[in-house]
């Protein structure tokens, strides 16, 4: 038997996969997706399985045999190896860089530098010298060991070894090392039904008195308990329980540990709510798709307020009452916490939860729920989509024209049409869901003269929940602000309404799409903006060299003084960051109260559940922060908005991604 392996070099000449045979001894553990440990010139590397055959056409006296199996169960399924197979082919990226991205962190093995016998065939005369003859003894009974280990044994004998990898005897390869993937606690477990305890605790001495309680307590609660919970109920040291288990009254030994972010957390169950007639005709054309396994993707395009979630969790209901599984996306972390609370209500633990603010342990161990099927439905950010189910009916992108969806670093891919293609593998349905849809997707709505039938089926929600009428928008060109004197940030309309919110005991939420200094420079007169002459996106300005630069090309010009469309000297540097926002709003409003939310701010772990369950119980007046307060968070106590330089998303620069299938 042989296996086909895509080995970890992410390089254009080993990017295809390699012929090994598979030992007699590994052939029942060996699978498509399984990671394996394989000889590649002088190194051990990691591969990947791609395909298993039995090709009589193989040069079996050239073929290196498998090594080891790093995994007993594939990390990877055979249709996800099938996707990184079209995403190298898609994204033009390497086929291993692919696969790495469907692995949690905790999983990607590492590698160690380790010193082995070499050739022993070559020139022995050497070894007649006895220092040598210690070094190679070493080596030989450790089979392997670190060089860090081999210098701490024979301190001053470098040049000996030096002498020995020059000739062969002795050679440096690469080891394939996994990392420590689990948790693992100490935990005491009693004789079953406590028998023998309490004649163990007439037994023990009187001087004993912190064993005897750790006895009594056992008597009460003759059940399993990790070590550090006995310790803190019975205030005891770990050397007194240790000293029961010495003795043999009871047993203690590592139990394996799953970290769960939410732990200690609880999660007020919800029921399915009537649906509105707008409502229950979308359902009705998601739950047909999903009944009859029926690839279809469907753009649902829903003003805010509509309802859109509701029909997320009825549509993952019919999933689950299929014996099918399903995978919500959302584009920022900052929505993850309202979202996980929405869902777990629902459906309790049959919920995992991935995104990158998770600890590598939390995010291997929800993983590893997901592979031994004690979950069904996934929620997470953009490489949530990789989650290794088996059985998708649906997937669904909340927020689907968010940008934050686009991979920035290799593989670079959009999740939207990975999500589509991986749907398309398993029959399953897509939700693409937005109060604005991208262009994109709208156009991929449209019929083509070339298509019978268009990629994307359009699917609409015009009516809020209730009837509640859509909020009042109000535009105030600053410019006009700037002509009446006027030149803070804040137009009069928007001062006014902040502070009827603050009489009121109202909250508001304030967005800026900036933390740091100017983006891109624009006249406050005429709205000119330096662009670059190639790009045609806008320069950045970049204050300690006083150049204007286009971070595409590379195109660098002189600061702009004065406007060159209309000669106005109203010219100004845009990107007024949050910080600075918040200390005008605590000029202007002495005491209000103010949690800013953007990348500053929320680098420390379970930062955006924290500022965000603040606001929600009511501490601060105002939330001020960047894209990730605009993504969908419900507050029923904000009754005002307000958007600060509004039209800084036009001069962002940023490039659609168009593929081959999307032609315009």
């Amino acid at each position: 038997m042989y296996a086909k392996v895509i080995v970890d070099v992410p390089a254009k000449q080993t990017n295809r996969a390699f012929d090994y045979e598979v030992p007699v001894s590994l052939r029942k553990w060996v699978e498509v997706g399984s990671r394996v440990s394989v000889p590649f010139g002088p190194r051990l590397l990691q591969g990947f399985v791609v395909e298993l055959h039995e090709n009589t056409q193989v040069d079996a006296a050239r073929i290196k045999p498998i090594q080891t199996i790093l995994d007993l169960v594939p990390p990877l399924t055979a249709e996800l190896v099938g996707l990184g197979r079209w995403m190298s082919s898609m994204y033009l990226c390497h086929e291993v860089t692919a696969l790495q991205a469907m692995l949690p962190a905790a999983l990607k093995a590492k590698y160690e530098r380790v010193i082995q016998i070499g050739d022993e065939t070559g020139d022995q005369s050497l070894l007649e010298l006895p220092d040598l003859q210690e070094i190679v003894g070493f080596v030989k009974a450790k089979g392997s060991v670190t060089m860090e280990v081999l210098l701490e044994r024979f301190v001053h004998d470098g040049s000996l070894i030096k002498q020995l990898l020059g000739m062969g005897i002795l050679i440096e390869v690469q080891m394939v090392k996994d990392r420590m993937t689990t948790k693992k606690a100490l935990t005491i477990f009693p004789p079953e039904g406590g028998s023998g305890l309490e004649e163990a605790l007439d037994g023990l001495p009187a001087r004993a008195g912190k064993q005897q309680d750790v006895l009594r307590y056992l008597i009460k609660y003759p059940h399993a308990i990790r070590l550090t919970a006995l310790m803190e109920a019975v205030e005891v040291g770990a050397s007194t329980v240790k000293s029961l288990a010495d003795r043999g009254f009871i047993e203690l030994r590592e139990v394996e540990v799953m970290r769960d972010p939410y732990a200690g957390r609880s999660f007020a169950r919800t029921q399915p709510l009537v649906l509105t007639q707008e409502q229950g005709g979308v359902f009705e054309e998601i739950r047909s798709a999903v009944v009859e396994e029926r690839h279809e993707v469907f753009l649902l395009h829903g003003v805010t307020g509509s309802g859109k979630t509701e029909v997320y969790l009825q549509s993952i209901q019919q999933c689950l009452d299929m014996g099918k599984e399903a995978i919500v996306l959302v584009p920022e972390i900052s929505l993850t916490p309202q979202m996980v609370e929405r869902f777990k209500g629902r459906f309790g633990d049959l919920v995992a939860v991935l995104h990158s603010r998770l600890s590598n342990g939390e995010r291997y161990d929800e993983w590893r729920k997901i592979t031994r099927k004690q979950v069904k439905v996934v929620i997470g950010a953009r490489s949530a989509i990789f989650a290794p189910l088996t059985k998708i009916g649906l997937i669904i992108i909340d927020e689907e024209h968010e940008s934050s969806y686009k991979q920035e670093e290799s593989p670079k891919y959009h999740t939207r049409d990975v999500s589509v293609e991986r749907a398309k593998q398993h029959g399953a349905a897509v939700i693409l869901g937005s109060a604005t849809p991208s262009l994109e997707s709208i156009e991929k709505t449209k019929r083509r003269r070339d298509r019978e039938k268009p990629p994307y089926r359009l699917l609409t929600m015009k009516e809020r929940v209730a009837g509640r009428p859509l909020p009042k928008v109000e535009i105030v060109d600053m410019r006009e602000e700037l002509k009446t004197g006027n030149r803070s940030m804040f137009s009069r309309s928007l001062y006014k309404a902040i502070e009827d919110r603050l009489n009121k005991k109202e909250q508001t939420v304030l967005l800026l799409n900036r933390r740091g200094y100017a983006t891109f420079v624009m006249c406050r007169t005429c709205g000119f903006v330096s662009t670059c002459p190639h790009c045609d996106i806008s320069l950045t300005y970049h204050q300690s060299s006083r150049m204007l630069r286009c971070h595409y090309c590379g195109y660098a010009e002189r600061e702009v003084t004065q406007c060159p469309s209309c000669q106005s000297e109203h010219i100004r540097h845009f990107g007024t960051g949050t910080q600075r926002v918040e200390e005008e709003l605590s000029k202007i409003f002495p005491g209000i109260r103010v949690i800013r939310m953007d990348v500053d701010t929320t680098t420390e772990k379970g930062s955006h559940e924290k500022w965000l369950k603040m606001f929600g119980d009511k501490q601060a007046d105002v939330l001020l922060g960047t894209q990730m307060v605009a993504k969908g968070l419900d507050f029923p106590d904000v009754t005002l908005v307000g958007v600060i330089a509004a039209d800084t998303v036009l001069n962002l620069p940023d490039f659609l991604q168009l593929n081959e299938r999307f032609n315009c």
